[in-house]
């Protein structure tokens, strides 16, 4: 299974960014997921969807910016943030359930996902 992320780029802080993350080469458990990772500092929770889009969670940091969606049958997970801070800037990574998992909810630790994607840079700017 790979995970393809794309979207990332410098943005102005207030401006808005929109990252894909497509999955192909496999099948993939139910949910799917972002973190980042910003210089220096451990790989952090984002955000995380069930992929029929009817559960989704949120760190604290983004609830109310960030928007995760997800397009099933793609094997797509969208995340839309808006009023970015240069706080937000970071690799951005996406990443997935393996079908093995059988669990209600996604977790929020990055050993809770078997698939990631490379990564993308958002940087924004003050």
């Amino acid at each position: 299974v790979q995970l393809q992320a794309s979207g990332g780029g410098l943005v102005q802080a207030g401006g808005s960014l929109r990252l894909s993350c497509a999955a192909s080469g496999g099948h993939i458990g139910n949910f799917m997921g972002w973190f980042r990772q910003a210089p220096g500092k451990e790989r952090e929770f984002v955000a995380s969807i069930r992929r029929s889009g009817i559960v989704n969670d949120y760190a604290e940091s983004v609830k109310g910016r960030f928007t995760i969606s997800s397009d099933n049958r793609a094997k797509t997970v969208f995340l839309q943030m808006n009023n970015l801070s240069p706080e937000d800037s970071a690799v951005y990574y996406c990443a997935a359930h393996g079908t093995w998992r059988r669990t209600v909810v996604a977790g929020r630790g990055s050993a809770n996902y078997d698939y990631w994607g490379q990564g993308t840079q958002v940087t924004v700017s003050s």
